[in-house]
């Protein structure tokens, strides 16, 4: 078989035929507990929450991905965030990026900020800014690369180069990029996590959270951390995710080839101010991005527009026919979300403007339909924001 782990052959072969009954398709462990032959006696399973058959089954799945050593499923993206985030104590430090999702943002801000774990955003594709921050309390430095939802990217081989010899562990949230483009434990990462319910389920029909790890003892944390409170993922979405991963490689690089398409539609049109999506050549970490997602960009992408308001940006959003207005992003279907009022509204906006999320910035998820119809449908929906709000002949040469 071919030496790339994501590979369609390595991807659909890594799922195991069940030796019980040889089915082709990994059952369903529907059960809460499992019958012991003794008091500590038992063929592997004891107990839903400490291990199932089918989770098993998706977290070698994806630590194969990841080439990790373990992976560990959570009941949603935020739960897998949570997770490592109980691996600190009060007085602890993270050194998280600027451009974080809202979700981790709250949970930082909102939750442990209280418990005395203090984190501090930064550009993190800036070496020197990370570097100034470190300090001796700081225990991780958190990444998203691409970052949700301007799309920067940080080098991580560098910024684990950075951190050799330190003790500081380095976390990359992987879900945009997906294993498929970049595997960050190759590149240093000590801790990888995912939104299970993006590129690896893939159909919209699930939320799930992922960890992977390399290290033993990371490995022994995680185990503890997952049965010790309890976020596990549940045998059917476990089942869901398998056969969303099934098509993973095939998915990702057709939606990854259609959105560079859509990105160089909206870079040439009049009413865009910038657009945000590393495979374009304009973006500044285009050359880091070619080299570390190997010539993947992603499927998603955001734009700002040269009319900055919210109001204009609603007209866009809400004028799509093929895009669907929703949260989320990975799935089958193109989805297009206003961040500053949807997935980013937890973070202040003073906040979210240094970090580059404009009030007009609209963030749209690519899925498996023709490049075409999707450009299409953002031609007219943008055609009809600006006939509907610029009235003024004079000030719509202006925007052209």
């Amino acid at each position: 078989m071919s030496t790339n782990n994501t590979s369609n052959t390595n991807i659909i072969h890594a799922i195991p035929v069940d030796p019980l009954t040889g089915s082709i398709s990994v059952p369903i462990y529907q059960t809460a507990t499992f019958v012991q032959e003794a008091p500590g006696v038992n063929k592997g399973y004891d107990y839903g929450r400490s291990g199932n058959p089918t989770r098993k089954a998706l977290e070698s799945l994806v630590a194969g991905l990841e080439n990790g050593s373990h992976a560990y499923a959570f009941a949603t993206g935020l739960a897998a965030i949570d997770a490592v985030v109980k691996l600190l104590a009060t007085g602890d430090e993270i050194i998280a990026v600027d451009d974080i999702y809202g979700g981790a943002y709250r949970l930082f801000s909102q939750v442990y900020e209280k418990f005395g774990i203090k984190v501090h955003y930064v550009d993190t594709s800036d070496l020197e800014a990370i570097s100034e921050r470190i300090n001796g309390k700081t225990k991780l430095i958190w990444l998203e690369s691409p970052t949700n939802p301007t799309l920067k990217i940080s080098d991580i081989a560098a910024i684990a180069g950075l951190i050799q010899n330190t003790g500081i562990q380095l976390v990359v949230d992987n879900t945009f990029a997906t294993p498929v483009a970049q595997q960050p434990l190759n590149l240093g990462a000590d801790i990888v996590i995912h939104s299970g319910t993006k590129y690896l389920g893939g159909h919209s029909d699930l939320v799930a959270g992922l960890v992977v790890v390399k290290e033993e003892r990371l490995a022994e944390q995680f185990k503890f951390i997952q049965n010790a409170t309890g976020a596990i993922l549940g045998p059917n979405d476990c089942w869901l995710l398998i056969r969303g991963i099934e098509t993973l490689n095939l998915r990702f690089r057709l939606q990854s080839a259609t959105t560079l398409q859509v990105a160089r539609f909206l870079e040439s049109h009049p009413a865009i101010d910038t657009v945000y999506y590393p495979g374009l050549r304009a973006h500044v970490h285009h050359e880091i991005a070619t080299v570390q997602q190997n010539g993947l960009y992603g499927a998603v992408l955001s734009f700002t527009l040269r009319e900055d308001a919210i109001d204009f940006a609603n007209e866009i959003v809400c004028s799509t026919r093929l895009f669907k207005l929703a949260e989320s992003l990975g799935g089958v279907k193109s989805l297009i979300c206003s961040p500053p009022q949807m997935t980013h509204k937890s973070i202040p906006r003073e906040k979210r403007l240094q970090a580059g999320v404009k009030d007009s910035l609209i963030r749209i998820s690519i899925g498996i339909e023709d490049a075409a119809d999707l450009i299409a449908d953002l031609e007219q929906a943008l055609a009809k924001a600006l006939n509907q709000n610029v009235a003024d002949p004079v000030r719509l040469e202006a925007l052209a």
